[in-house]
């Protein structure tokens, strides 16, 4: 099935998109931040691969800091080394005593660091839904590529759901995080490891070719994201392989006995067709989905101080709890 037929389908399959039937405007809130998000570099910043060559350079040289900032009060962190990378543990300041686990993989385009803004829904899982959460600090493109980023995730997976016992282990990741999740998963179904309980991904980067043609029309209408940028991204992050591999591009990888997934998509994110084309793939496999694509919201919405983000983040809250 086409994704254009597909997302036309969506309109009369309420059991494939759990929020569909229900869909209201945005709010006031949401139309107003897409407002501002347009008036902010992030769009500016992957308008050409000549720009996002001059960020990574940028970086090159001032590496930004991935210590965490605005967890708020109420949660204890400890730093570790797991392979190599550094990897946070946060858990409520008032005992974590058969508390579920959450591992967190941050957005980003696999060239940014860890964000403030991760670090407060970070901070948000923990006090709120009582977890201990798992935050790798992945190393980022092109000094780290996808050959060896995703194994090596897929093995502090498999480490924290050993260690994890009989406690419930989430995975949620944004972005290029959500494409990192979904990969890593891959990886442990493929070597018969267990998988998490439920993934949870937020505007996942699927597929780093972004080639559909639909997708040039979203573009525009994207405040924060656009092709080119995304796909140079994706190119530096696949270093040796093609950007089809599904390390780099897990939608074209298979679907089968992976763990259930819940996603969260909106209409002004140029990714949300790979979100809807990975819904109807995994579902045609016997993996249950829920799929929360919103009108008119932008891409990573769950993260951001609106109505529809805060509605998005209790789903995630009462999930990983």
């Amino acid at each position: 099935m086409s994704v254009a037929r597909l997302v036309s389908a969506l309109q009369f399959c309420p059991d494939l998109c759990a929020l569909r039937s229900r869909d209201p405007a945005p709010s006031l809130q949401s139309r107003a931040f897409n407002m501002l998000l347009g008036q902010l570099p992030y769009k500016q910043q992957l308008a050409s691969a000549e720009a996002v060559q001059s960020h990574v350079q940028k970086l090159a040289l001032a590496p930004a800091s991935f210590e965490p900032t605005g967890l708020g009060r109420g949660v204890e962190t400890v730093l570790t080394k797991m392979g190599g990378w550094p990897v946070y543990y946060t858990a409520p300041s008032s005992g974590h005593e058969g508390c579920n686990y959450v591992m967190f993989l941050h957005g980003g385009g696999f060239i940014n660091e860890i964000v403030p803004a991760h670090w407060r829904f970070v901070g948000e899982m923990t006090r709120k839904a009582r977890v201990c959460c798992v935050v790798p600090i992945y190393p980022l493109a092109p000094r780290a590529t996808a050959k060896d980023v995703v194994p090596a995730t897929a093995e502090l997976m498999r480490m924290l759901l050993e260690d994890a016992g009989s406690a419930k282990v989430t995975v949620v990741g944004n972005s290029a995080g959500a494409g990192l999740a979904l990969a890593a998963c891959q990886w442990l179904r493929d070597r018969g490891h267990r998988q998490p309980h439920r993934l949870m991904l937020i505007s996942p980067a699927a597929d780093a070719s972004v080639s559909r043609p639909e997708q040039i029309a979203i573009a525009a209408r994207d405040p924060i994201q656009d092709i080119p940028g995304i796909v140079e991204a994706g190119r530096l992050y696949a270093g040796a392989l093609d950007v089809g591999h599904p390390f780099v591009s897990p939608l074209n990888g298979a679907f089968r006995a992976l763990a259930p997934m819940t996603i969260f998509s909106g209409t002004r994110d140029l990714l949300y067709p790979d979100s809807v084309d990975l819904a109807e793939r995994a579902r045609a496999v016997g993996v249950a989905v829920e799929l929360h694509l919103l009108r008119d919201q932008p891409h990573n919405y769950a993260l951001m101080p609106t109505p529809e983000g805060r509605r998005a983040r209790a789903i995630i809250l009462r999930e990983v709890g």
